[in-house]
């Protein structure tokens, strides 16, 4: 029935993979929970107990290996039908969550499901609130509106595929830098027609970087990016970022706005590391940095 698919780095997983266990155990499915360590330096001394679990699984890479190719890695473990990829740092909202997808699963002939994300009401500190504010705005997108943009609102952060349509499809292990690693894939999806089934199933996301820390990791998906883009033309088709340059370049406007950034960069890196990050500064932060890694 149902492998679920669990990505470790730097995280204590063990909570989310005990209430995993319990659901399993009370849905009455076939399940197996597969747990891969991405050569972590933190939480080891935790994680390790996921091996004392029934059907569960746990292992500890001894170099990291990356994003794309620890999913794949993950799902040539898996040995069950249906493949139920979730981050490690997210838990469910729901005491149904596993029953949930069996049910969902039985009764359609979808071959892959979205959840959703959610982020807690509660703000969190003030160096976290860039992160907060992205994904309460960004991440947690309503069920209407997900159905209605299937493909640009689906994250692999809790996503259920048919193993047998995963298999023809797999991660980009090309991308070994953070970010857009599932883009690419949920790309791929769309590009094969291969649909997406919105359902309300939610997780929480509840590892929040500092804003400096997102910051970094956001300039590090755009460096990303802009490789792939380089090489990958649904990608660069489908980005709002790598179509918008694309329109600035036509225009011959990408180096000014490149200049602009570099003459505003530490006023935008102000706000959003501020107690009110503004999301449309984190956007011009993003287009701005984007044509300053494609200058000429």
């Amino acid at each position: 029935m149902l492998s679920i698919l669990i990505p470790i780095y730097n995280y204590n997983a063990f909570p989310l993979v005990k209430e995993l266990h319990q659901q399993c155990l009370e849905s009455k499915i076939k399940f197996e929970i597969i747990c891969v360590d991405d050569a972590s330096y933190e939480h080891q001394s935790e994680n390790i107990l996921i091996q004392f679990l029934s059907n569960s699984t746990y292992i500890e890479l001894p170099q990291n290996i990356g994003r794309s190719a620890i999913r794949n890695l993950l799902a040539s473990k898996s040995k069950l039908d249906w493949l139920l990829f979730l981050d490690c740092d997210t838990f469910p909202e729901s005491a149904n969550f596993v029953s949930n997808y069996r049910d969902y699963i039985k009764s359609t002939t979808k071959n892959a499901f979205f959840g959703g994300l959610l982020y807690t009401k509660e703000k969190p500190a003030d160096e976290k609130l860039l992160r907060w504010t992205f994904g309460k705005n960004r991440e947690a997108i309503p069920l209407a509106d997900r159905t209605n943009n299937p493909y640009a609102t689906a994250f692999v952060s809790n996503f259920v595929i048919q193993k047998s349509v995963f298999e023809t499809i797999f991660f980009d292990e090309k991308i070994s830098t953070y970010g857009y690693e599932d883009y690419s894939f949920i790309t791929t999806l769309k590009d094969r027609k291969i649909s997406i089934q919105h359902i309300e199933n939610p997780v929480f996301h509840l590892n929040l970087e500092t804003s400096e820390l997102f910051l970094s990791k956001t300039k590090t998906a755009l460096k990303t990016l802009s490789s792939i883009s380089n090489c990958n033309s649904k990608i660069t088709t489908e980005s709002k970022i790598t179509q918008l340059h694309k329109t600035l370049s036509l225009l011959k406007l990408d180096s000014l706005v490149s200049k602009l950034f570099q003459r505003f960069r530490f006023k935008l890196e102000e706000n959003l590391t501020s107690k009110k990050p503004s999301l449309i500064a984190f956007d011009i932060y993003k287009i701005g940095y984007f044509c300053f890694l494609n200058r000429k």
